[in-house]
């Protein structure tokens, strides 16, 4: 078993050390080897440092912060919730930072790494406190009532946003990109704000997954163990904020990585936490960077957004994952 999980672990190593490599190796302007190279040991002013450097290397950082903090977020999210196939969207926290950002710009004009990482994290948490008090409003917070609780205000709060790009044209082209989700062309203050709020949602989520393996018992047994559902469920709520709402400010509304990975994850190392949410923070990197990998050369000398890829590739593959795993399960009957 020990040796087992030590190759489980080289690999997850090997596998975000290739993407890495692929991230700053790989793009719309071919350069050959020796010049990156050149350009990360001696930058020199020249065009390889500027590619490198300049754009390669800050979005290989920001695919490592957002896929860390998307993968994370949603193994928390699908633990609180029991719900093996929930993600942050399921509190609607990933529709409230895109709404509160987009209100942001309409509103007030913002245009700044500061402004959008505020809006998206005030909003992650207005959405988050909705759903829990929609959900609780005269019964204990069930993970059946929380999910449909997030989903109305998830609903909600993209027709508002909607409303307000099909009203304001400036808007509109301001957020656009934004929304598509992308690792490109970001303010390089983002790192420096989003970065702390994704460390200290990992903390948080790390130091709960004992407690959210008790709570896959069922509340009953979570209580007998001495654990407290409720208290895990809000603590878990304020570190899946941390992580979305810092990684949607950064990168955009990204979908599917939060989704899949710890479905991923599970089907080959099991659910046990201790396991899960470290491997989610190695390997949501792993997707985040190949997909925008991949954006860059498929249509090269122009890019696909990285939010476009991973909803492009991910749905079919998350759609044969669970068919296999529900094969799985039959068998095992």
């Amino acid at each position: 078993m020990r040796v087992r999980t030590a190759a489980g672990w080289l690999t997850a190593f090997v596998l975000l050390g290739t993407a890495v490599a692929a991230s700053l190796f790989l793009g719309g302007r071919e350069l050959g080897l020796g010049e990156v190279v050149r350009a990360l040991t001696e930058p020199d002013g020249g065009t390889a440092d500027l590619v490198v450097n300049g754009i390669r290397v800050p979005r290989t950082w920001l695919g490592l912060l957002a896929g860390s903090g998307l993968a994370v977020a949603g193994a928390v999210m699908q633990g609180i919730t029991r719900n093996p196939i929930a993600s942050p969207s399921v509190l609607g926290i990933n529709a409230g930072a895109s709404f509160a950002v987009v209100a942001a710009i309409h509103v007030f004009g913002v245009a700044s790494a500061a402004g959008y990482a505020g809006a998206a994290i005030a909003g992650a948490a207005i959405a988050a406190v909705l759903a829990y008090g929609l959900a609780t409003a005269g019964a204990p917070a069930a993970p059946t009532r929380l999910a449909l609780a997030g989903a109305v205000i998830a609903t909600m709060l993209s027709a508002w946003t909607t409303t307000i790009l099909v009203l304001s044209g400036r808007t509109l082209e301001e957020a656009r990109h934004w929304l598509a989700g992308s690792l490109v062309a970001r303010d390089p203050g983002i790192m420096v704000y989003s970065a702390p709020l994704v460390i200290a949602g990992l903390l948080i989520a790390f130091g709960l997954a004992r407690s959210l393996d008790a709570l896959a018992l069922g509340d009953e047994q979570a209580v007998s163990l001495g654990v407290h559902p409720t208290r895990v469920r809000l603590v878990g709520a304020l570190a899946v904020v941390l992580l979305a709402g810092a990684a949607v400010a950064a990168a955009g509304p990204i979908a599917f990585v939060g989704l899949a990975v710890p479905h991923l994850i599970r089907l080959v190392s099991g659910a046990e936490h201790t396991r899960l949410l470290p491997a989610c923070a190695l390997l949501g990197p792993v997707l985040l960077l190949t997909a925008d990998v991949v954006g860059r050369l498929v249509a090269r000398p122009a890019e696909l957004e990285v939010g476009i890829v991973t909803t492009l590739i991910g749905a079919p593959v998350l759609i044969v994952l669970a068919r296999r795993a529900s094969t799985i399960r039959a068998e095992g009957r």
